[in-house]
């Protein structure tokens, strides 16, 4: 799906310089567009690199585990469905941390564990689960700490001071979360209304 809406943005953006008759900025964006992305890989590459080394060297020294152990007893609250010591649980949570601190990267997969395993306790198969629409809103709302994707973009565009930005990615993360978890619940409540 998303191919296919970037295919139409690129063929309409074309076909509009075509019919202005823009050929120099067509031929423009052709020719640079290339660079452009190159050059962003090359200055977030490190960046993402350093975050993702942190985040190994978290789990490896035990810190992710403690930080699940901190976030269990928030997170059987808000996933009641899911046992106590279920494997989801620790997925989750690795995600959480993992996103708390702009590691998108390394939270995929921890994120896809969890949806693994919550599907293995989805009766059912076809519908996603309470469980499954919570912790997808959490991982689309989720708490940032260190937005590192976003540093990197303001320091690639020589931003006076780029972490200036942390504290309202703090507060709107925060706020976002709160307000994503108040509509899923009311929804869940809703919906249990309804059977």
């Amino acid at each position: 799906m998303i191919s296919k809406l970037w295919s139409f943005f690129i063929i309409s953006g074309s076909i509009y310089l075509v019919i202005k008759g823009d050929f120099n900025s067509l031929n423009k964006q052709i020719l640079t567009s290339g660079k452009v992305t190159l050059d962003l890989l090359l200055q977030m590459i490190p960046i993402v690199c350093l975050w993702l080394g942190v985040a190994n060297i978290a789990k490896d020294s035990g810190l992710l585990k403690k930080l699940t152990r901190f976030l269990e007893p928030i997170l059987r609250r808000i996933f009641p469905e899911i046992p106590k010591d279920n494997a989801a649980l620790g997925y989750i949570s690795s995600n959480i941390i993992a996103n708390m601190f702009g590691l998108g990267n390394a939270a995929t997969p921890f994120g896809l564990k969890a949806m693994e395993e919550m599907q293995k306790l989805n009766k059912h198969k076809d519908v996603a689960s309470r469980s499954m629409i919570t912790f997808l809103v959490i991982n689309t709302c989720g708490i940032t700490l260190v937005p590192t994707t976003i540093i990197s973009l303001r320091v690639m565009h020589d931003s006076l001071d780029a972490s200036k930005i942390v504290i309202p990615c703090i507060l709107v993360s925060f706020l976002a979360l709160v307000i994503g978890l108040i509509i899923d619940y009311i929804f869940a409540v809703k919906a249990r209304f309804k059977r």
